[in-house]
């Protein structure tokens, strides 16, 4: 923990959450886990929590010694704040295991300078979080309060950490950044990506736009040197811009599938790389149209074109280009530099990566584009592949300044927890709440290193609402993962995230008189975006889900009709309203699963550095849920494509979906591996992803393979966009 008034050997909290995996005549000794977080409290945080003797006294400590900013305390009444207090001491509350107690205080609360003290307990962090995103409002501040300390709400960790600390970081830390197909562009490209690094954050770029190897420039043949070089380039950018060695920098480069350089692309995150080329730390992903899943199912050759041929006749970037619908043409086209590959090949090759590394993650491009409700085109995604925003080019010039300026992309996120937001008791109250606070974090984001990115914030306002806790929620409730009524279940809760997220965002351009830019070119001016709600009943379909549904609102269609009138007449202030990132640490400090996958452990292992082991049960395990806590590794990865195929049709944006594998295939999981190995193949895998393809998924994050040694491939938390 860092605090010197601890030795590890003699306090009893590790101990007893160890013995948690002895079990005890055949059963898991839960007792065990509550034993450790009584020990843990009494052990660690009573002896070095710093106390004072009145909320007045410890606020000016904080303030003077420059742990709080003045400015956000100074908003309120005192009389306020004591109120806001009283109320979070009344609700009373105990994190449920040692790993939420845990987490929170080796990594959210707040520390003296020394580290040898705590200065804030989990209602403290709530009341700064409350107070700081309510900016003045005590009625806001106090519903905040309320969906926090409730764990209904929980703000992505950039958010949360810094709330109201002076030495703090940026509330955001993901970004999605675009290089053009000149030197200018990937010299500010290589700038910016310092400089986001440096602030602590996970960056997106593609390179789709830039000539393959071997390309001319300035018609000289053979003079480019391709999309690797820039890779490794980049990666000793995030390597030096470390945060003063505090964290490793973290970025994902893009490439569309139909670029020259695929191959070499895949080839130099491959383990057996030369050392020239290889990329270690930088992560991969593959944007995918669906011309290439056509060619592939074909069995067809499929062409790649030079982006510097395309941009030259078309006028415009590789990436703006709709290579499904240009396709033929763009092969017609004398003019247009291309090579032919086997497209299956390619398939292959994709497929070899991921059993080996994990990467690439695959945007399904067009997927994501047909459902986009906004003018202009999404082009990429970010560091965890669930951001899926329009994007617009920029034009540098010499002197590294824009002649033109586009747009690139910066992530304000958070999440609901959805076993506790079930017992709201407002569920479309929560959810603008909550909406309220994440506006807030866009409304003050103001990265102006990246100046592409401060406009694209400033005209967007986009936010991410997700949601963590959806296999805790199933199993609590005796419902299997993947079942009819857990994808009905889903695709309920998802429709009211997507409601209530509309209302608040129509009902906050009403009160602001503003709307995102560009709003009048979107489908929700003209309406068509809401077709399919007053087409299409998506309320509780069975039984079982109705019940879970009792006493929430479900929106008829009559309400879609309202909703659309109102959005179409006063429009909406934020461009984009959902995303599901991954979770991580934070999932634990809110005593749930983690996003919306199965779990992986019914007694989760997480190795923690210079401690140890520390094991977690999952939430509201016991002998009546335990045969609903089926591994994410035991399960047909097809529910969960299903179940997130089920939320997506109500998220504007992405969501971070991991497929989980066995490097042997458990017996009878997928009917086509039949009289053939029970290996995990190539082939296993893009079934799979041909599969999420024609579920309508946009993205698929990781692909994590559980080897037969008992390790982990392709196991590696995203800290960026992490809620």
């Amino acid at each position: 923990m860092g605090l010197k008034q601890i030795d590890v050997d003699q306090v009893s909290y590790y101990d007893l959450n160890n013995e948690i995996n002895i079990p005890v005549d055949g059963q898991i000794p839960l007792k065990k886990d509550q034993a450790a977080l009584t020990a843990f409290l009494a052990e660690n945080v009573k002896p070095n929590l710093l106390t004072f003797s009145s909320l007045k006294e410890k606020l000016n400590y904080l303030i003077e010694n420059n742990y709080y900013e003045n400015g956000f305390i100074e908003k309120y009444d005192f009389s306020f704040i004591e109120k806001l207090y009283d109320f979070l001491i009344k609700a009373d509350f105990h994190f449920k295991t040692f790993m939420a107690a845990y987490k929170f205080y080796a990594q959210y609360a707040l520390k003296t300078n020394d580290n040898n003290q705590y200065l804030e307990n989990f209602t403290d962090r709530v009341a700064a979080n409350a107070l700081y995103f309510g900016d003045g409002d005590e009625k806001l501040a106090l519903k905040l309060a309320d969906e926090m300390i409730h764990q209904r709400y929980q703000p992505a960790t950039p958010s949360f950490l810094n709330a109201g600390r002076k030495r703090r970081g940026e509330l955001v830390s993901c970004f999605l950044i675009q290089i053009t197909d000149d030197m200018n562009s990937i010299g500010r490209g290589i700038n910016s990506a310092l400089q986001l690094s440096r602030i602590g954050g996970g960056v997106g770029i593609t390179l789709s736009n830039l000539r393959a190897a071997g390309a001319p420039i300035k018609d000289i043949q053979n003079a480019a040197s391709g999309v690797v070089p820039v890779m490794k380039l980049l990666e000793d950018s995030f390597s030096y811009s470390n945060q003063l060695g505090q964290r490793q920098g973290a970025g994902v480069v893009y490439l569309n599938v139909f670029h020259p350089d695929i191959i070499a692309f895949l080839a130099a995150k491959r383990e057996n790389a030369d050392e020239k080329v290889r990329i270690k730390t930088l992560s991969l992903g593959v944007i995918v149209p669906d011309k290439f899943y056509e060619l592939a199912q074909q069995d067809a050759e499929m062409y790649l074109f030079d982006p510097w041929g395309v941009e030259r006749e078309y006028g415009k970037p590789f990436s703006y280009i709709d290579i499904t619908k240009e396709y033929d043409r763009m092969v017609a086209n004398p003019n247009i530099p291309k090579k032919k590959i086997k497209a299956r090949d390619l398939e292959t090759e994709i497929s070899k990566l991921q059993q080996e590394s994990g990467y690439p993650y695959i945007i399904n491009i067009d997927t994501a584009n047909r459902a986009n409700p906004v003018a202009g085109k999404i082009i990429m995604s970010n560091l965890c592949s669930e951001i899926l925003q329009v994007q617009r080019p920029s034009t540098i010039n010499n002197q590294q300044n824009y002649d033109e300026m586009g747009t690139d992309i910066s992530c304000n996120l958070g999440s609901t927890n959805i076993v506790n937001l079930m017992a709201s008791p407002n569920f479309g109250s929560s959810v603008e709440t909550m909406v309220r606070a994440l506006t807030f974090v866009t409304d003050h984001s103001d990265i102006d290193v990246v100046p592409s990115i401060q406009k694209g914030n400033h005209l967007a306002h986009t936010i991410g609402l997700g949601a963590m806790g959806l296999h805790a929620f199933l199993a609590k409730n005796q419902i299997h993962y993947g079942s009819p009524e857990a994808i009905d279940f889903t695709s309920v809760y998802f429709m009211l995230l997507n409601y209530w997220t509309l209302k608040a965002s129509n009902q906050i351009a009403r009160e602001r008189q503003e709307t995102f830019a560009d709003f009048a070119q979107s489908s929700y001016a003209d309406g068509s975006y809401f077709d399919k709600y007053l087409q299409h009943n998506y309320g509780p379909q069975t039984q079982r889900i109705s019940e879970l549904f009792a006493g929430i609102f479900i929106p008829t269609t009559a309400d879609w009709a309202e909703l659309k009138k109102n959005v179409m007449q006063d429009g909406l202030y934020h461009q984009n309203r959902m995303a599901v990132a991954p979770n991580g640490s934070i999932s634990y400090i809110n005593d749930t699963t983690a996003s919306l996958h199965p779990i992986i452990n019914r007694i989760e292992e997480r190795q923690e550095r210079k401690i140890g082991k520390i094991y977690y049960p999952a939430p509201y395990l016991s002998n009546k849920t335990l045969p609903y806590y089926q591994s994410a590794y035991d399960t047909d990865m097809r529910k969960v494509i299903d179940t997130y195929a089920a939320a997506q049709q109500h998220v504007d944006q992405g969501m971070s979906l991991t497929l989980f594998m066995r490097s042997t295939i458990p017996t009878g999981l997928y009917e086509w591996k039949k009289g053939r190995t029970d290996k995990m193949t190539t082939r296993d895998l893009s079934i799979l992803r041909n599969y999420a393809h024609n579920k309508g998924i946009k993205s698929v994050y990781y692909v994590r393979t559980f080897t037969d040694d008992q390790t982990e491939v392709g196991a590696n938390e995203c800290e960026s966009c992490v809620i």
